[in-house]
């Protein structure tokens, strides 16, 4: 009896089988990767409203922090088109615009990019993080037409409104740390306090309407359904939110007496990209008349 045929008909079921999962697998390589460029090269607007009875008129906050800048990240063209979409009043630069011990190359891709924002016509105001803060960068920065609000305050008209700016660059907090101490509130104006590095208990004492922070990074990594951030960065530890632990000041709104801090998630992923649900962001802050 003659097997050939029927071998040789087993032998081409096998290929095609064969065929069938590498290509299957190719795909599922294709979808992660896609799924995984999305959620860290990819850059979306997050809206914030607020509303302030020291608001008369309308006035729009673009919010940039934590680009970590690298060759290959998102272009600068991709972050100032954003913004000229938000047309803001005011652009909030809140550090970590690169990673320390970067070469010059690297570090005047923020420079440029403060320097469009600027040459489009809007107002900047700039603080430092935990790793931007060589000096010949920050006289560049200031050199573009940015104000540097490192422990500077500066009240300004904004739409027929008084706002009151302040800035800090702190990197470590100590058990004395008091804002008041340094700044004075002027109750008739309303006030934003930028900070890179969150601090809820110390930043709800001063009291600003608005507290502007970054850092977090949102997490990095967010789980689905509202579940929260996989780690809390500040703690290390990990589901927080499920385990029902305290609040996590990793991304979005916190209220306190009389005011709000909003988190950033930022634009970069250092120190590697590994965002999921929580991709790179610019925020838009919309404040209006109570």
């Amino acid at each position: 009896m003659d097997n050939r045929g029927e071998s040789s008909s087993y032998k081409r079921k096998r290929v095609s089988k064969a065929r069938l999962r590498f290509r299957r697998f190719v795909v599922f390589v294709v979808i992660l990767f896609l799924v995984w460029w999305f959620n860290n090269y990819t850059l979306k607007i997050t809206r914030v409203d607020l509303v302030s009875d020291k608001i008369t008129n309308p006035v729009r906050i673009t919010v940039i922090s934590d680009c970590h800048s690298t060759k290959y990240g998102i272009s600068n063209s991709t972050i100032l088109h954003k913004v000229e979409r938000t047309d803001p009043d005011i652009v909030l630069i809140l550090g970590d615009m690169y990673t320390r011990n970067s070469p010059w190359d690297i570090i005047e891709i923020p420079i440029e990019l403060t320097q469009s924002i600027v040459d489009a016509g809007y107002s900047v105001y700039f603080i430092t993080g935990d790793h931007d803060t060589d000096e010949e960068y920050i006289e560049a920065m200031a050199e573009t037409g940015a104000k540097v609000m490192n422990y500077n305050s500066e009240k300004v008209n904004v739409n027929g409104n008084n706002i009151q700016i302040f800035g800090i660059d702190n990197v470590y907090y100590s058990p004395t740390f008091d804002l008041k101490n340094a700044f004075t509130l002027d109750n008739d104006c309303y006030s934003i306090l930028m900070a890179h590095i969150p601090n809820y208990e110390k930043f709800a004492d001063f009291g600003a309407d608005l507290t502007v922070c970054a850092d977090t990074h949102g997490g990095m990594i967010q789980l689905p359904f509202g579940l929260g951030a996989a780690i809390d960065s500040s703690t290390m530890e990990w589901f927080p939110e499920i385990r029902g632990n305290s609040t996590v000041y990793d991304k979005g709104l916190f209220d306190y007496s009389n005011g709000t801090m909003f988190i950033t998630s930022g634009i970069g992923v250092s120190p590697v990209p590994v965002r999921f649900n929580n991709r790179p962001e610019i925020a838009v802050i919309d404040i209006q008349p109570e």
